[in-house]
């Protein structure tokens, strides 16, 4: 069995036949969904999701896209949301320098505002971080202890270690398929078996053969397939790691 730890099925994009891609998930083998906020309303949406279907649990948070908007009324509110039954994590929150649609310092204060939150539920961190491990490894540090998963995992081995040395979960998606990801599927050679979980980020990322349509969860059995290739093992031996360590770090009984 296998578990989707980051997709976002409350997207617009599944709105048609939600019910259908959950189905066909579960028939590829997916047994949970972690369904990820990246809004105060997607957060609240997902925590819908998690109250209707008994396999999806939820994380809410608000991306660093919308770090703008992250005042005291949306930190109350996040607040509200996080003590829902169903909400396994706080995010995805971080950083994220390549399209910075917030300012940067708005992004480092709601990442941790979002940090302390978690910290204060006891909960884990989903992490978004995209050209800035300097800044986010800076924060992550001064907030250890801290459980926490780097999320769609694209940086280089400096980082890669940097996060492992600090007790992190590494996450990885199906661009680890593409052609021109021979980087990244070094990664996940060096990434511990104990320390991996995998996502599709859906609707986002498609695996090679599959670009430029809607991702599903389902295809988290494919990634499955690439990551038992390169780690050289079987693919029930990767679903019964990937699975026990994200219901460990989830707290999934």
């Amino acid at each position: 069995m296998l578990i989707d730890t980051h997709c976002h099925l409350d997207f617009p994009a599944f709105e048609p036949d939600r019910g259908q891609v959950i189905r066909r998930a579960q028939e590829a083998g997916v047994q949970y969904f972690i369904n990820i906020g990246a809004t105060l309303e997607s957060s609240a949406a997902s925590c819908v999701l998690a109250a209707q279907y008994p396999q999806i649990y939820a994380s809410v948070g608000v991306h660093p896209h919308d770090a703008d908007t992250f005042d005291l009324v949306a930190e109350k509110k996040l607040k509200q949301l996080a003590a829902e039954k169903k909400v396994v994590a706080i995010g995805e929150t971080g950083l994220d320098y390549y399209r910075n649609l917030s300012s940067k310092e708005n992004q480092k204060q709601a990442f941790l505002k979002q940090i302390a939150l978690a910290k204060e539920l006891n909960l884990p961190v989903v992490l978004h971080c995209r050209q800035a491990e300097e800044d986010t490894l800076q924060i992550l540090k001064n907030a250890l202890p801290l459980a926490a998963v780097v999320h769609c995992f694209s940086a280089d081995e400096n980082f890669l270690q940097e996060c492992l040395g600090c007790g992190f979960l590494i996450s990885y998606t199906c661009n680890i398929t593409y052609k021109k990801a021979a980087v990244l599927r070094e990664m996940v050679s060096l990434t511990p078996l104990d320390r991996l979980m995998l996502e599709t980020d859906a609707p986002y990322l498609s695996p090679e053969g599959f670009r430029g349509k809607r991702n599903e969860p389902m295809q988290v059995k494919l990634l499955a397939d690439e990551v038992s290739r390169i780690k050289g093992i079987s693919l029930q031996e990767l679903g019964q790691q990937t699975t026990r360590n994200a219901k460990s770090f989830f707290k999934i009984p």
